[in-house]
């Protein structure tokens, strides 16, 4: 469950099809990584993304946002199968392939340019109206919310079953 700003997402993740980017997920979830960060990368009709440590609670050098993660990367989970449809979540990474970290995305569309080049590890399975209204949030021009305390993560929690 991604508690946001904006409202409740909850997403179904995919361990038996990307177990790697399931477990650093989950690790990162529930040590509190992602508490108090913002959605930093807002494109609407694209993607939201976020997972950077550099915009926690909305400080540091707006211009580095996108830039941090967690300090260990894990190599590229692709399945067929998993595609970048609309409200998939998918890791985001690099030039590497193998460089994910702590970034992650929601499609707001259906994105299939981006299948088979970044690993999809769950899907949201309520919320997603949520997700929309996170992506039509007013941005600057380098895709960063206007107002980040409208964008932030609130906390993600973690549960075995609905």
């Amino acid at each position: 469950m991604i508690e946001t700003s904006a409202g409740v997402i909850v997403a179904e993740l995919f361990p038996s099809s990307a177990p790697r980017t399931v477990a650093n997920f989950v690790s990162l979830a529930n040590a509190g990584f992602f508490t108090g960060l913002v959605w930093h990368r807002i494109v609407r009709g694209f993607v939201i993304q976020t997972g950077d440590p550099l915009s926690k609670d909305g400080g540091g050098d707006r211009n580095r946002w996108g830039t941090g993660g967690s300090g260990q990367t894990i190599p590229l989970e692709v399945r067929a199968g998993l595609r970048n449809d609309a409200g998939c979540l998918g890791m985001a990474r690099s030039q590497d392939p193998n460089s994910a970290s702590s970034q992650f995305y929601i499609n707001l569309a259906d994105n299939e340019f981006l299948n088979g080049q970044y690993a999809v590890f769950g899907k949201v399975v309520s919320g997603l109206e949520v997700a929309m209204a996170l992506g039509s949030l007013p941005v600057d021009p380098a895709d960063r919310p206007a107002v980040p305390a409208q964008a932030m993560v609130r906390s993600i929690t973690i549960r075995n079953s609905p």
